[in-house]
């Protein structure tokens, strides 16, 4: 399967990255840092959620979904088993959850071109599956998580494109 992703929107050529690393101590830290980061997007992007089961992604796309005003009726939930899980807000937010798909096929019945170029914040957990298969799909932001014995995260954000370098710089600001 060939995804067919608007190449000029998706296939960015990779800017000098910008790379930060914070380590969060407890839940509400991560989910802090996510509402900070969600609170300064001003456009639509792409982000890759890295990390194993457990390390805190689905907690940090919570936090993402207060900053970027998702109403509070909207429980925000791991889409592990819907795969697709979509909010309103300021900026639409589209959670992805890629880990149960056996191949890239199966994106095509869920419309994932769609909403790859919707314009809202795509949030991919698990992105591996389209990192080996397709190279189509340039993450404007990427998140990798890592825990260690006490369970803190230690958070990297690698930006690359103009919209993911200039959202981390917002950060660095606040």
């Amino acid at each position: 399967m060939t995804l067919r992703l608007p190449l000029n929107k998706y296939r960015k050529r990779i800017i000098n990255p910008v790379k930060m690393s914070i380590t969060t101590y407890s839940g509400q830290e991560t989910k802090n840092l996510g509402e900070k980061l969600g609170s300064l997007i001003s456009t639509a992007m792409s982000i890759s959620l890295s990390g194993e089961l457990g390390a805190g992604k689905t907690t940090f796309v919570q936090g993402m979904a207060n900053g970027l005003n998702v109403p509070d009726n909207y429980y925000i939930t791991s889409p592990t088993y819907t795969i697709i899980n979509e909010y309103p807000g300021r900026i639409a937010l589209c959670h992805m959850d890629l880990y149960r798909l056996g191949s890239t096929e199966e994106l095509d019945y869920l419309g994932f071109d769609e909403i790859v170029s919707s314009g809202g914040v795509v949030v991919i957990e698990w992105p591996e599956l389209l990192d080996h298969e397709t190279k189509l799909i340039c993450f404007d932001l990427k998140i990798i998580f890592e825990t260690d014995e006490n369970f803190n995260r230690k958070i990297n954000l690698i930006a690359s494109g103009l919209e993911g370098i200039n959202l981390l710089k917002k950060f660095s600001l606040t």
